[in-house]
């Protein structure tokens, strides 16, 4: 590779690293090639992208972006994967593929610039994914006038029963 190729790598990694809200650093050596194309297949679905990228070049950059904190941990064989729309769905991706792989390890990441072991990259994939919390938040804010509704309700009710009720004795009387 020359020098205009390196620098063209870089820029593009960097561009597509600034606008990921989510990089996780991966090992994926001994993989092959069928295993890294279901993992791309997984991500994409997900909403990421996997580069496999010499570890100079990541370094490069990674410094001074969004995921500075991780330029570091670029040694031996490795990889990163850039989430785009929910971090969450990335995390699960990546943690489900190495349960299932044997070779494939997660080995750090970067959420929104803060750094993040493998441990907690596996912590994060066991979070609920944003459409759910929104969902379960809307549920609880949805039940407090459903709640408000139904107590005026039942005070109607009761209301309304006594009227019967007084109706009922003074049509007897």
């Amino acid at each position: 590779m020359n020098r205009s190729e390196k620098a063209a790598i870089i820029e593009q990694l960097k561009a597509r690293a600034e606008g990921a809200s989510i990089a996780v650093v991966t090992d994926f050596k001994g993989m092959s090639v069928e295993e890294l194309t279901r993992l791309r297949v997984k991500l994409r679905e997900s909403g990421a992208e996997y580069h496999v990228v010499k570890n100079t070049l990541a370094r490069i950059a990674f410094t001074d972006g969004a995921h500075d904190v991780i330029k570091d941990v670029f040694k031996e064989n490795c990889a990163v994967a850039l989430g785009f729309a929910d971090p969450v769905a990335v995390a699960k991706a990546v943690t489900d593929f190495a349960k299932t792989s044997k070779i494939f390890t997660v080995r750090h990441g970067s959420l929104e610039g803060k750094f993040l072991s493998g441990e907690q990259v596996s912590d994060l994939a066991k979070l609920p994914s944003k459409p759910e919390l929104i969902a379960r938040a809307l549920g609880t804010m949805n039940a407090v006038p459903t709640n408000f509704v139904s107590l005026f309700a039942n005070i109607i009710r009761g209301l309304l029963y006594a009227l019967k009720g007084i109706e009922e004795k003074k049509a007897a009387a």
